[in-house]
């Protein structure tokens, strides 16, 4: 076993498939699956159930996964502390991201760190819900992640620094069916029709803690595809809860932002591996961190 073909089997596990790994990876397809079959000799057992050209995990793929990350992720972490005996020149950095905090504070944090460390590439990695990240950052698939929580992080297996909070926003169409510069309180948001996120984000958390309070709305589109929510308020189609991150785009494209009463937030959270980390993940959380302060 060599740790080529435990970067071989991560790419068909990340791409979903032995044809789009073989296209990421600049190999021919027989060459990889060559390759898998050398490390299924090797651990003695199938990794895929191949069914028609689709490969599905077996159980001891699926117990692999893991440990392959750590493996590779040691490996990655030896090379980087090389290079950077002397300085950054390059590589690349993971960040799991969900998909608001993507927009701010990530954007910040990434312009900081690129204007010290032009040469480090970021790979920012979708996650939807505060217990994706938390999972990617702790198996591997990702060295570090941002995410929103509505109270402390508990989770013991990352190691977290709070960069902030954001508060709650109302996003409407400009044609109303509120004022320009007024604030909404939750209360009138009854009767209303919203657009809202999938759950097990605080966003969704928000307009369901309205509705056990007893403040009835319609649900006019539920959808996990964070960016069509902005398209579809300004179609007409209703209103969005969403995070002062999207003020500026909001504004940007025509929609009306306004502030909901009382305050209510979300706490931003990068967090890390509680093993070491690579000196690209540790030159980034001090330029995130001071980054926000400013």
């Amino acid at each position: 076993m060599d740790i080529r073909q435990l970067e071989y089997f991560l790419a068909i596990v990340d791409h979903g498939g032995f044809n789009r790994a073989a296209a990421a990876l600049y190999l021919s397809q027989p060459a990889l699956s060559q390759a898998v079959q050398a490390l299924e000799r090797d651990v003695g057992g199938s990794l895929f159930h191949r069914i028609g050209r689709r490969a599905v995990l077996t159980e001891a793929g699926t117990a692999l996964i893991e440990p392959a990350r750590v493996a590779v992720r040691s490996l990655e972490l030896a090379r980087a502390s090389v290079l950077a005996v002397h300085e950054l020149r390059d590589g690349r950095l993971d960040i799991a991201a969900m998909p608001s905090q993507a927009i701010e504070p990530l954007t910040t944090m990434i312009r900081a760190f690129s204007r010290r460390y032009p040469g480090v590439s970021v790979n920012i990695r979708a996650a939807f819900t505060s217990r994706d990240v938390i999972d990617m950052v702790r198996t591997g698939a990702a060295e570090l992640g941002l995410l929103a929580t509505e109270g402390p992080l508990r989770d013991k297996e990352v190691v977290s620094h709070e960069v902030g909070e954001q508060r709650f926003v109302l996003v409407t169409p400009a044609g109303g069916p509120f004022r320009e510069g007024m604030s909404v309180r939750c209360e009138e948001l009854a009767g209303q029709r919203l657009i809202v996120g999938q759950r097990g984000t605080g966003m969704r958390a928000y307009v369901d803690g309205l509705r056990e309070r007893g403040i009835g709305f319609a649900i006019a589109a539920e959808t996990e595809h964070r960016v069509a929510i902005l398209p579809l308020v300004l179609a007409g189609v209703g209103l969005a809860v969403v995070t002062e991150s999207w003020r500026t785009a909001a504004e940007q494209a025509g929609a009306l932002v306004l502030d909901i009463e009382p305050r209510t937030t979300l706490r931003i959270v990068l967090v890390g591996r509680r093993a070491e980390q690579s000196p690209a993940a540790r030159a980034f959380v001090s330029c995130a961190l001071d980054a926000v302060k400013h």
